[in-house]
């Protein structure tokens, strides 16, 4: 087949809802669309792991010390399935790393934030991996196999770290006058970032349509967002917390809860490179992988021995 015929084929499998494997004829843009997509994912798992990784061990108590590596743990964990997702499409992680860390790819604007006390740790739980999830759960129908199957076993994860989160600030929000302001006060400066997770507005977004059409995705940006509004308003209400949004109201006419103007100059400012803790981030990540470079040179070079050692056996 020409190149055209290839191309309608392909979509006419996207849209009887087949999966696209690795080793199936795809077009180069899908390919590339799907390495960005990925590999941004992924980068968002690892250094989603400072924030919190920052208060394990200031955690109030030995079970929310456990609880808090646990999470840390799964992220990096998650980080791991998506590289080795992002692997089948014929790119190497050390390349797709490199770029995140020297400031050639991004990762979710999110975790450019600081936890400024324990509250924090909770409302990430509720609303940071709340968001993921609404995210996730629709990336785990997407067209491509490995992306889809990931996500999959991520989405399990995730949905326990949201409950655990929520409980924990359920505990704070019904505590001491002093633990209730503390909540409050993080649901504020949480609360617009998160909505910011799901990428710019329909009208501003270059990728929605393209990664619709494959079926990468199955909603747009604006839906996933105004979905996770919807939950998180009710959740909201039933611990007792406040959303710091005066122009929040519930929408007879549509049945979906209407909110005011997100500040999508910060987003955009946050994603170049200027929000509170962009720099921190990168250089604590940098710093890690440069000081790890001999334990991947010393794996290397076990693993070449090792195979030398079974080429002469056999």
């Amino acid at each position: 087949m020409n190149t055209q015929e290839k191309l309608k084929a392909f979509q006419q499998r996207i849209d009887k809802g087949e999966k696209i494997e690795p080793k199936d004829w795809m077009p180069e843009r899908y390919r590339k669309q799907l390495i960005r997509m990925m590999s941004q994912h992924a980068h968002s798992e690892i250094v989603g792991m400072l924030p919190e990784g920052n208060w394990i061990t200031r955690a109030p108590s030995l079970k929310r010390k456990m609880v808090l590596l646990a999470k840390v743990q799964d992220e990096a964990g998650h980080g791991l399935y998506l590289y080795s997702a992002t692997e089948t499409l014929g790119v190497k992680r050390q390349n797709l790393v490199e770029d995140y860390l020297y400031g050639k790819a991004k990762y979710s604007s999110i975790f450019n934030y600081p936890t400024l006390s324990y509250a924090d740790i909770c409302v990430i739980g509720w609303l940071v991996d709340g968001a993921a999830i609404v995210n996730q759960t629709m990336l785990a129908k997407s067209s491509y196999g490995p992306y889809a199957r990931a996500n999959i076993r991520i989405c399990k994860e995730e949905s326990f770290h949201k409950k655990q989160g929520y409980e924990m600030l359920a505990k704070m929000a019904s505590g001491s006058p002093d633990q209730q302001k503390m909540a409050q006060d993080a649901v504020n400066r949480w609360w617009w970032p998160t909505l910011m997770m799901f990428g710019p507005p329909d009208t501003e977004s270059p990728n929605s349509a393209e990664l619709i059409k494959w079926r990468v995705k199955s909603k747009t940006n604006d839906e996933l967002r105004q979905s996770f509004v919807d939950r998180s308003v009710m959740e909201a209400q039933a611990i007792g917390i406040e959303i710091p949004d005066p122009d929040l109201k519930y929408n007879e006419e549509t049945g979906h809860w209407d909110f005011g103007e997100i500040p999508w100059d910060e987003f955009w400012r946050v994603i170049k490179g200027d929000g509170p803790m962009n720099r921190e981030r990168l250089k604590a990540r940098r710093k890690a992988y440069e000081e790890g470079a001999w334990v991947r040179e010393a794996a290397m070079e076990y693993a070449r021995k090792k195979k030398l050692k079974e080429d002469k056996a056999s």
